[in-house]
């Protein structure tokens, strides 16, 4: 597999070491890792592969496989979203009269939410209940690499379909380690065979139609939901409440004893439209300080 030369991908907002990093090994997304032999970033979303990487002046930099071009660099700028702003979003956050969300957002400057596919955003949020991301990571590899197909021969294996998933039975998503993940899948798989456009129907209702959908889906609970919706349909007043966003929301907002769906409208009250990127940010730095 033939690699293009590294091209330089022009950003609104450039990245720093850090809030690449974040973006990219930070719970996001699945399907990046660090290439140490190449010192790069290689990521595989869709059908599409790239590799990344920042040079000494923080410009980023790109190479794809030479039979993907040019619909992989154009999906690249997409999944980036290289055209949007982050900074001038980030100042709409109210990090002027909130300290912890303004020391979050000098921390990783420079952060972004990454624009994903939809349906494998889903397949990976509901392959990560009890998991840290280490583990999801490998749990995603083990679907695609039992299941996906190859974006190119020999080439890395795109996440299955969720007619994949559908043909496949229960006790072969087990074996693959996801446990009682796999129940859930295997049912969420079972029901959009039923209804192929449910996920793209979903994807464009309003933020809380949308929400209210995808908790009908079994293993779907609210922080899933927001995740899908967040970082694979860019409904960023999505508000996760994981365990990260609760501690911060405990331990430097002292909201304790609040219950969850008290806390999820909390953050998108308080950080508004934009409160799943401050989000971000906060769960950037308390696992950081942790």
């Amino acid at each position: 597999m033939g690699w293009t030369d590294w091209t330089p991908l022009p950003l609104a907002t450039p990245f720093t070491q850090e809030a690449l990093r974040e973006t990219l090994d930070g719970g996001q997304a699945f399907r990046w890792q660090f290439l140490e032999m190449e010192s790069c970033w290689q990521g595989i979303w869709g059908r599409f592969v790239a590799r990344v990487v920042l040079d000494q002046d923080e410009r980023l930099l790109y190479r794809i496989p030479e039979e993907l071009m040019p619909q992989a660099a154009e999906a690249l700028k997409n999944y980036f979203l290289s055209d949007t702003n982050w900074g001038k979003i980030a100042d709409r956050l109210p990090w002027r009269s909130d300290r912890e969300l303004a020391q979050a957002i000098e921390a990783y400057s420079g952060l972004r939410l990454l624009n994903q596919p939809f349906p494998e955003t889903l397949l990976g949020f509901l392959c990560s209940a009890t998991k840290q991301i280490p583990q999801i990571k490998l749990l995603c590899h083990k679907l695609a690499d039992s299941l996906g197909e190859e974006i190119l021969p020999g080439g890395p294996l795109a996440l299955p379909t969720w007619e994949k998933l559908a043909q496949t039975s229960e006790a072969s998503l087990r074996s693959l380690g996801l446990g009682f993940r796999a129940k859930n899948i295997k049912k969420t798989a079972d029901a959009i065979a039923k209804d192929p456009a449910v996920l793209l129907r979903i994807e464009h209702l309003p933020y809380h139609e949308a929400h209210a959908a995808l908790l009908d889906f079994p293993g779907v609970g609210s922080k899933v939901a927001d995740c899908a919706l967040l970082f694979g349909a860019r409904m960023y007043e999505a508000f996760p409440v994981d365990t990260w966003i609760l501690k911060v929301l405990e331990k430097r907002y002292g909201l304790n004893d609040w219950k969850k769906v008290q806390l999820e409208s909390f953050g998108r009250i308080h950080f508004g439209p934009y409160a799943g990127y401050a989000q971000q940010y906060l769960f950037a730095r308390e696992r950081s300080l942790s």
